[in-house]
């Protein structure tokens, strides 16, 4: 679906199917992670979200377990969630809308079939650094690189991919973060563990932009940032170090 050519069935168009089911551990897992992202502060209101693919025989992109709009990631429970397939957003199972911001999750994971888990946060420090002037996120830490193994890719905040997803496939293969202006930020893994791990240390590393930038403001200082060749190195040797069980012998 590239945005120009008319799908066969409409968004959250209700299609059961019966051939797909609930998956109670993906259910129980999509539930916990959520959680887990709203007892870290990461939620606000009913806004962001998070989607999980799972494999179907019938369905060869697989299907996609997200909340439906206006239930948060803070008070989503299994009964809420919806599937729905990835090219359309056609409601497999369930019987509630999705949010707009579905079909960016779908449309990259349309793109990334190495990327089985999206999450997508409005998330205040990010929104605020970026306002205050800072072009983009530096890395301080060691942990940074080995685990988002891609540089991030920051949209201007007059591109709203969440609304209009033709400009994502210019640049999905190589990131795996997205940074938006005035929005928040998508992360994309290859599992649900992995997303979440990225998520948390990209907000770990915009915290630790926010604490030394202003420190060095106070005393005069310049920061010491990990240059992009490093970054980069470590990016190469990121399963190595953080996933040992996922590098190819």
């Amino acid at each position: 679906m590239d945005g120009s050519a008319t799908p066969a069935y409409r968004v959250n168009e209700l299609t059961p199917d019966p051939s797909v089911s609930f998956d109670p551990k993906i259910a129980r897992d999509y539930v916990t992670y959520a959680h887990r992202l709203a007892a870290r502060g990461l939620v606000n209101s009913s806004v962001g979200g998070m989607v999980i693919r799972a494999p179907h025989p019938d369905h060869p992109d697989g299907i996609c377990y997200a909340k439906p709009q206006g239930v948060s990631l803070e008070e989503v429970e299994v009964e809420d969630l919806v599937i729905t397939d990835i090219p359309y957003g056609r409601i497999l199972q369930g019987a509630r809308a999705t949010t707009v911001g579905h079909q960016m999750n779908r449309e990259i994971l349309r793109l990334r079939p190495d990327v089985n888990c999206v999450i997508h946060l409005h998330h205040d420090e990010t929104i605020a650094f970026l306002a205050a002037g800072f072009q983009e996120i530096r890395s301080f830490s060691l942990t940074y690189g080995f685990l988002m193994q891609k540089p991030a890719h920051y949209l201007p905040a007059s591109i709203n991919v969440e609304e209009d997803v033709a400009p994502i496939k210019t640049f999905i293969q190589d990131t795996n973060c997205i940074i938006m202006r005035r929005h928040g930020f998508t992360v994309l893994g290859r599992t649900l563990s992995e997303a979440y791990h990225r998520t948390c240390v990209l907000v770990s590393e915009v915290k630790r932009n926010i604490i030394v930038e202003t420190l060095c403001a106070v005393t005069g200082k310049s920061p010491e940032y990990i240059s992009d060749e490093d970054l980069a190195q470590m990016g190469k040797h990121g399963d190595a170090v953080m996933y040992p069980t996922l590098v190819k012998r």
